[in-house]
């Protein structure tokens, strides 16, 4: 099922043809070991980060919207926004793949440019939508790069190569709270301007 869900994601869009993506599959046993190495890892505050996600200081409308769906997911956890225990637990979810068996990470040649980061882009997407063709569901999870050395290291990727995202596959929990949660999104009229 994940061999047809990739062979059909690389049907992408890719700009000249470069198909930049490379995918890294983990179960069984890499899976639980490398649960274990992350893990330990952010629990020690042994961080290593891949590339920089956001600009630092984050800038407003994105700050108050990373904020907003935070607590929004915390609320349906149940944790209240000063446990920071409790919200770093629930943060350590990721890297148990929220319970999924599979665990997928995209990678691509790091002297590659913006060009192949839209194509892997829209190679996760293929995944992501070909899953639920499956009765699957996924999770990107950009979080695994926040120890992109430890994912090296474990999965034996190149250091020629980056680590863009890891994504969690599997079959979704209805009855999760956190499978609820619907994130907003501003309206049309905040993002798209019609040129006549």
């Amino acid at each position: 099922m994940v061999r047809a869900i990739l062979s059909a994601a690389s049907r992408a869009p890719s700009g000249t043809n470069f198909q930049p993506w490379h995918v890294h599959v983990v179960t069984g046993e890499t899976r639980a070991a490398l649960t274990r190495a992350v893990i330990q890892a952010a629990a020690a505050g042994e961080r290593c980060d891949e590339y920089a996600y956001a600009p630092v200081p984050v800038g407003e409308p994105y700050l108050s919207r990373r904020r907003k769906v935070g607590y929004d997911l915390y609320r349906l956890y149940g944790i209240a926004r000063d446990d920071f225990a409790a919200r770093k637990t629930a943060m350590l979810r990721n890297f148990e793949f929220f319970g999924a068996p599979v665990g997928l990470f995209f990678t691509m040649e790091k002297h590659l440019l913006f060009g192949s980061w839209l194509d892997c882009g829209m190679f996760m997407q293929n995944v992501m939508i070909l899953a639920r063709a499956h009765e699957l569901e996924t999770c990107a999870q950009q979080a695994w790069c926040e120890y992109g050395g430890i994912v090296h290291q474990q999965l034996g990727i190149p250091n020629t190569h980056i680590v863009l995202s890891g994504m969690a596959l599997g079959h979704p929990d209805p009855n999760a709270p956190e499978n609820t949660l619907i994130s907003d999104r501003v309206n049309i009229d905040e993002f798209a301007v019609f040129h006549r």
